[in-house]
């Protein structure tokens, strides 16, 4: 996604702004080497799906390293024992034998844990007992998985086993260590996207909260208050103070009815049954009438003929885009631009405001938005740089589509 030019018109005397081009869509890139590899491997699933997401890497793992089976093991919270949380290879017989072990096993743990990469025979463990179903395997390599975060805190073990010998210099060796590395990191990813979503759950059940105890809560206070005034004043046949507290409910109500009505607005689902480029052309119009920002709205397919949880979620992201803007970059002018381009269909909300001046990957907005683009299989990219304003771009292949085809 290239950066953008703001650009000041010297021919108009009102110095107009104008967009100088469209912005660049570029396609996921593949170079062919190993990290980049095994990360279009588990993209091609986007789910946050832990047992997905750890099935599809081990796969890979398995097939490039040419083991028979591997596992990987999470310390429990008692750091005494380790337990499977996914494997492949392995029948349902030998996975039972593998679900939990001790840390103090040599070959399993501990010897991992204390000396790092570390090879053995399936025979000689004593986890695994000649009466145990791993015949088919004659060695193991195992990796401890160390947090990228917290050096020297261990998150686990990742093992491999072979039907032939294998020692800790050899060529699987090296690609087993390479591929704990890109574990370690996907485990944590996996950890921190459950705690920011779980964070997120927070705060918006505590928005809701808020919003109900500001427009509502105080509201039904209010009428209740006057209820009792109002049933003094009739006790005491006073017809004028009846009838102002009567009034006074009666406008409380109304109030009440219309936080209500906007509670519903702000939290339901918007999508036009007329489809998403309508809602599009409905949001952008409510856009430029709420704000001060000159908003281009660019339509460039014909029709979108997705799936309604395609349309929700696209419509969620463009208004959560659009809403940044409003709030933060001080822009004067925005576009939102939809294409069709290689295969995806792309979404672009661009501003020419301040930009940001921390990095924009952490922000919780911006998670929620890669949160809903994973649900549909797309992506979000996003540029935002001081003074030349910010760009966030989603895009999804079609529908139906095998990803792997469009990059062909």
């Amino acid at each position: 996604m290239s950066r953008k030019i703001k650009s000041i018109d010297e021919s108009d005397p009102n110095g107009a702004f104008y967009w100088t081009r469209d912005p660049e869509f570029v396609l996921p890139g593949r170079n062919g080497g190993l990290d980049t590899c095994v990360e279009q491997e588990f993209a091609s699933s986007r789910s946050n799906d832990l047992k997905t997401l750890l099935n599809t890497f081990l796969e890979t793992a398995t097939s490039f390293i040419k083991a028979k089976a591997c596992v990987v093991r999470v310390l429990l919270p008692d750091e005494q024992t380790l337990q499977v949380i996914s494997a492949v290879g392995l029948t349902g017989e030998e996975l039972e034998a593998e679900r939990i072990v001790e840390l103090d096993c040599e070959d399993c743990g501990k010897d991992a844990f204390k000396h790092g990469l570390c090879s053995s025979e399936v025979d000689t463990c004593k986890t695994r007992h000649s009466d145990r179903p791993h015949r088919q395997f004659r060695s193991a390599i195992s990796i401890p998985l160390e947090s990228r975060n917290t050096p020297g805190v261990m998150l686990g073990v990742f093992t491999l086993f072979f039907d032939t010998p294998q020692s800790t210099s050899g060529h699987a060796s090296a690609m087993a260590v390479s591929f704990s590395d890109l574990l370690a990191t996907l485990l944590e990813h996996i950890k921190a996207t459950r705690e920011a979503k779980r964070e997120e759950l927070l705060m918006e059940r505590q928005s809701i909260a808020n919003e109900i105890h500001d427009s509502l809560a105080q509201t039904l206070n209010y009428a209740r208050m006057n209820t009792t005034l109002l049933s003094d004043a009739i006790r005491n046949n006073n017809e004028v103070m009846a009838t102002k507290y009567t009034r006074d409910i009666d406008e409380a109500l109304e109030i009440g009815q219309k936080a209500v009505r906007t509670l519903i607005t702000d939290f339901r689902s918007e999508m036009d049954p007329a489809g998403l480029l309508q809602a599009l052309q409905t949001l952008s119009e409510q856009f430029r009438k709420q704000h001060n920002i000159v908003l281009d709205c660019s339509i460039r397919v014909a029709d979108l003929d997705l799936p309604l949880e395609h349309e929700i979620q696209a419509y969620h992201i463009v208004r959560e885009a659009l809403s940044n803007i409003a709030k933060h970059s001080n822009a004067s002018h925005a576009r939102l631009i939809v294409d069709h381009l290689c295969g995806y269909y792309v979404f672009t909300v661009e501003d020419n405001g301040i930009g940001t001046f921390s990095p924009v990957e952490g922000h919780y907005g911006i998670i929620i938005m890669r949160e809903r683009s994973q649900r549909i299989g797309g992506e979000i990219k996003v540029e935002s740089t001081k003074g030349l304003g910010t760009c966030v771009q989603l895009f999804f292949p079609e529908p139906g589509t095998n990803r792997r085809a469009v990059h062909a």
